[in-house]
Order: C-alpha cells, then structure tokens, then sequence
C-alpha cells in the first residue's frame, strides 16, 4: 500500500479510503490511486481488511440439493449478484439431511461470513431455528417458511396462483380424477396443494383429486405414479410437482407403455430440459428461478449495507400449457 501511496503521491490513509470505497475520497484522489494500483498490480490483503472492519465480504449459501438443476440456475443468480457486490459465497450442499442444514450453518459462522441465504432441506429442524436465533447477520430464505422468532427476510414463489391455473386448465379439459404429487411438507408444497384445492372449489367441483407426498426425489414420484394409476378410480391425469418427481413419473408411465398427452395427461411445476425435449413437450408451471437468486441476494446486501428490517418478496409463477395435456379418455387397466 505504500508504494501506490508513493506512486500515487498521495497519504497512505487516502489510498485505504480509496480502496474502502470511503464516501471522503475525491474523484481526482480515486483515479490517482487506482492507476497507481493498475500500474503496480497491487491486490488489497482481504483478511487484512476483514479483520479492521469486521466483515469479511462473503456470504454463505445452504442449499438442500445441488444436483437438482433448479438449485444450481438459484446460486447462479446469487453468485453473479453478489460478486458484482464484491462478495464472494461459500456453498455448501445439504444432500436433502436436515440435520447437515444445521452443521453447515454453524460451519458458516466459524468462517464469520456476513450473512446466508438458506434454501434449506427442511423447515421443522429445532436445531436450525435455534442456530439461526443466534446468528448475528441477516439471513435470506428462498421459497422456505421458519418460525417467526428466526429473523429472515424472504424470497418466496407464488406456486399456488401456477398450480390454480394448471388444475383449472385440466379440468376445462373435462378431468375430474387428477393426482398430485408432492415432496415432504414444506412451504412449495403447502401452497401447491391450496392451488389444487382453489381450482376445484372455484368451479364448485366435488374434491375427486388425490394428493400423494413423500421424498422429493424420482423414486417417489414413480411409486406415487403407480398408485395413482393402480387405485380402484384411476386417475386421468397427473401434475408432479416438482423436477425429481417428473423424473419418476415418466419412468412409471413409460413402463406401462403410457401414451403421454393421450392416455394420461400431465403437467409438471418447474421446467428443465426433459419437459421441453420430451415428445410431446410437458407443460409446466414456470417461474424464473435465476431472478430468484438473484432477488435472495439483492435482499441480502440491502440488509448488510443499510440495515433495513427483514421483509418478504413474493414471484410470479405462470402455467404454459403443451400437448401434454389433453382431454380425458377411457384406458384399459391392463
């Protein structure tokens, strides 16, 4: 630093209000020392300045599920936002065990990160409220629910408005017996099932739906699948909700030479490539999971550099309807 003080002509205390980005420093003071750092290459001592201001300029990310391709477009949106910020992020994977949520949350705090967006493997983990009631930073959730005495801002989905359109377009088709698959019970769930629910009383329809939840991977959705389709009334179509349980339920319809769009309909929450290479193409309920991301950061730097109070953020969701879905008509059970 003192040799871009030296180069720069200036003290070494307005190369460090510079390099602060301190209101204080004039535009003529800030090109001086910047092309002094240019020239010589200096790269600022970050734990250094960590230690002086305690912060260290990194966020810490739990995510539940990494290998789900909707997780990764998440922290993609994040990380690109916070390291515009000049935040780096330090990501863990939960692997779907609650019980790693907590372990990596205190991890994160060991390494004194400045704040964490969560996207957590569950929402009723007491050992998780109780590490985030001590965690002195601000905290983000993205599409998750805590107990109100965990102080957390939101970035939420508006899945029950998606599946509402979705259910409703398979029953102006004429379905009447439409299953719904969902993971555990978690926030996205919870909302999706009111949305099913909605789009039946909106029509005064008798509750014909059957709603099955479970793990919220591909073994699930398949064996979920063939209940649906092995019960006494058979359902006509189905709506998986969520990517991993799609997975699941193709496989199931396609061991039973299933004839997607004609002889079982089907919607799916989420898009990722199978839903739009598969023939014929899947509708969806979408939403834009990178705006996500990138929302659950910008909430998270508001909080760090102006300290306003945490609130929630709610996104659109939208049906697109495919040929996926089509009317209704009598199959054989054999």
């Amino acid at each position: 630093m003192r040799e871009v003080a030296d180069l720069a002509g200036v003290a070494m205390s307005s190369v460090s209000r510079v390099l602060s980005g301190h209101p204080d420093a004039s535009e003529a003071m800030r090109a001086r020392v910047m092309a002094a750092v240019e020239r010589l290459g200096y790269e600022p001592d970050i734990l250094a300045q960590s230690l002086r201001r305690r912060a260290t300029r990194s966020v810490g990310f739990v995510v539940g599920d990494i290998s789900n391709p909707l997780i990764a477009e998440i922290v993609q949106g994040a990380e690109t936002t916070l390291r515009d910020a000049g935040y780096s992020m330090l990501l863990t994977d939960s692997e779907s065990v609650p019980e790693l949520d907590v372990k990596h949350i205190r991890l994160l705090q060991q390494r004194r990160v400045d704040g964490l967006l969560l996207s957590l493997a569950a929402e009723d983990n007491a050992d998780v409220v109780e590490t985030l009631r001590d965690f002195e930073g601000p905290v983000v959730l993205i599409d998750r629910e805590l107990p109100s005495s965990v102080s957390a801002s939101a970035v939420l989905s508006d899945h029950r408005t998606g599946m509402r359109d979705a259910v409703g377009h398979l029953l102006e088709l004429g379905h009447r017996r439409i299953g719904l698959i969902l993971g555990q019970p978690m926030r996205f769930s919870r909302e999706r099932r009111l949305g099913m629910e909605d789009a039946y009383k909106q029509r005064k329809l008798p509750p014909t739906y059957t709603i099955l939840e479970g793990q919220l991977d591909s073994e699930h959705g398949r064996a979920a699948t063939a209940r649906l389709l092995d019960a006494d009334e058979p359902v006509s179509a189905i709506v998986a909700g969520g990517n991993q349980l799609l997975i699941g339920t193709l496989e199931e319809l396609q061991r039973r030479d299933l004839l997607v769009g004609e002889d079982v309909s089907l919607v799916s929450c989420d898009a990722i490539s199978v839903t739009e290479l598969f023939r014929p193409p899947i509708a969806v309920v979408l939403r834009d999971t990178r705006e996500l991301g990138r929302r659950a950061a910008q909430l998270l730097l508001e909080q760090l550099e102006t300290e306003v109070a945490p609130h929630a953020v709610t996104l659109p969701t939208r049906f697109v309807p495919r040929p996926s879905c089509g009317p209704p008509r009598a199959r054989s059970t054999s």
